[in-house]
């Protein structure tokens, strides 16, 4: 195996662990809005989601790694090709961004809960008065 290729399978690995990461972080969210936990790690995982989702934005909608998977010698510069089903690399954007807003309604919700209680909603997860 050429270096190259070499080079655009690890390219296309990172990638699919880059993307596992920001998805459990995402599904983490979710969980933890639903459960009423607006907490530290909520906001950990909401810091990985947002940077990728700003990296994301400043490349024009595309994935950065895609122009490293072009160089390497891949046609259409897709990351996902080989370690994501098609029809769910191409979709995307469509799943995250539904997501994306769910956890910022149910997070928003927690801290308006909070409120209304009279109760500071501390980054332990802990209520405080």
């Amino acid at each position: 195996m050429d270096r190259d290729r070499m080079a655009l399978m690890a390219v296309k690995s990172f990638h699919t662990l880059a993307w596992f990461l920001i998805e459990a972080c995402m599904v983490y969210l979710v969980y933890a809005g639903i459960r009423g936990r607006t907490d530290r790690r909520a906001g950990v995982a909401a810091s990985v989601v947002a940077g990728e989702t700003l990296i994301f934005a400043a490349y024009g909608f595309h994935c950065p790694l895609t122009a490293v998977a072009r160089k390497l010698g891949d046609e259409t510069g897709s990351v996902t090709d080989i370690y994501l089903p098609k029809w769910f690399a191409r979709n995307l954007p469509a799943i995250h961004v539904p997501l994306i807003l769910l956890a910022v309604a149910l997070h928003r919700r927690n801290f308006l809960a909070a409120r209304a209680r009279g109760q500071t909603v501390l980054l332990t997860g802990r209520a405080a008065r």
